[in-house]
């Protein structure tokens, strides 16, 4: 007997049968990313309403936050993907609100959440800085949540590999871009087809756990307002350039991708200024001194 398996993580012996994309629902169908981003944005408000009162901070200033930037982010990040997707959805204009495929730019949602963040504690006479370390805590445990919405999708994967995570996804349920790469690599097994690709949404979702906990571990060890902030930008930037590399579908400016040209200008922003902070503190501190 043949067994319908959707996907595949061949090196490991894990086989997951037919894995659907949604769940019915007395006739309405709900995709299971919805149903992803739902649980990611639950649980970064969860994180970041708690370090907010464990830092003495108002929580219902969170909330407030949190009721407008969500909406906000969520438009920024389909924003992003559809900037440099146009070619495609100048074409089909009707697609651009149908997220239910996917199609979210993450930088996207970071972006809004910075300006939202700024023009929200200004408005609120806050700390930007402050609350802007309390709230990338939750942006970071929604974004390694998020990425499981890809898995369910099949889609924000990487090229062919024979690593220990190889994934095989079945041919003819790919939400992805196929490359020639991948097609000379089908794999047929008891007669279906499969690529054979890079879990990218599990790298990146693994690095994002690796950095909240150190950043929930060094937290309290902060020099200055904002550096928590750097640490997010800078250690999401280096895991995302070096992930971006192994992708497939990758949104590209000028032929090089996006995310990686995004990533490295962060990430390079971010390193001057804990220098230039740093730098400041020790020679503050050495004045006090003598």
């Amino acid at each position: 007997m043949l067994l319908d398996v959707s996907i595949r993580f061949v090196n490991i012996g894990l086989e997951l049968e037919d894995l659907g994309k949604n769940i019915d629902i007395f006739g309405f169908k709900i995709a299971y990313y919805g149903i992803i981003i739902a649980i990611a944005i639950m649980a970064g408000m969860w994180i970041a309403f708690r370090e907010a009162k464990i830092t003495g901070q108002n929580v219902d200033d969170y909330l407030d936050f949190a009721m407008i930037i969500i909406p906000s982010c969520i438009i920024g990040a389909r924003l992003y993907y559809v900037i440099f997707e146009w070619d495609y959805y100048s074409k089909h204009l009707s697609e651009i609100i149908n997220i239910r495929k996917g199609g979210l730019g993450i930088y996207g949602a970071v972006i809004v959440g910075v300006v939202g963040c700024y023009i929200f504690t200004r408005v609120k006479k806050m700390s930007f800085l402050k609350m802007a370390d309390t709230a990338c805590l939750g942006l970071l445990l929604g974004q390694l949540i998020g990425r499981w919405g890809n898995f369910f999708n099949r889609e924000a994967f990487g090229g062919y590999t024979d690593n220990l995570l190889a994934m095989q996804i079945k041919f003819d349920e790919v939400g992805g871009v196929i490359s020639d790469e991948l097609l000379a690599n089908v794999k047929i097994v008891d007669g279906i087809q499969y690529i054979q690709v890079h879990p990218t949404f599990l790298y990146e979702s693994l690095w994002n756990l690796g950095l909240l906990i150190l950043i929930m571990i060094f937290r309290r060890k902060k020099r200055f307002d904002g550096e928590v902030l750097c640490w997010y930008i800078g250690g999401y930037a280096i895991g995302r350039f070096w992930i971006e590399s192994l992708r497939t579908d990758q949104l590209k400016v000028f032929g090089i991708p996006a995310s990686m040209i995004v990533a490295a200008v962060s990430a390079i922003i971010v390193l001057i200024i804990l220098i230039y902070k740093n730098v400041r503190i020790y020679k503050n501190s050495k004045k006090m001194n003598n």
